[in-house]
């Protein structure tokens, strides 16, 4: 998790420095790096799903259709995908009186 200037990659990995932002304190507990990367991964994932969920779109199939969201990792080390079990109500508590679209 270094620091540095990675050009034309620098917009992609914005996002993934923000989650680092926002969990930072978390991964930065873990002393194993393999480890912290591993979380990161995790967090980074379930960001992205909150991102969704933050959307028009996803809300109106929501409530329309039924539509859910899953956080899911597949380990390249297994072979196996890993359902992070995220529990959006939770996550999303806070910050959907500013996302409720409807």
């Amino acid at each position: 998790m270094e620091s540095q200037d990675l050009g034309i990659l620098n917009p992609w990995l914005r996002n993934i420095r923000d989650v680092y932002r926002i969990h930072k304190t978390e991964l930065n507990a873990l002393s194993d790096e393999n480890d912290r990367y591993n979380r990161l991964i995790e967090l980074n994932v379930q960001e992205q799903c909150i991102n969704l969920l933050k959307t028009a779109a996803v809300q109106t199939a929501i409530k329309e259709r039924g539509l859910q969201v899953h956080g899911w990792v597949f380990d390249i080390k297994t072979g196996r995908l890993v359902d992070l079990k995220i529990d959006f109500e939770k996550e999303l508590k806070d910050i959907m009186e500013i996302y409720n679209l409807g």
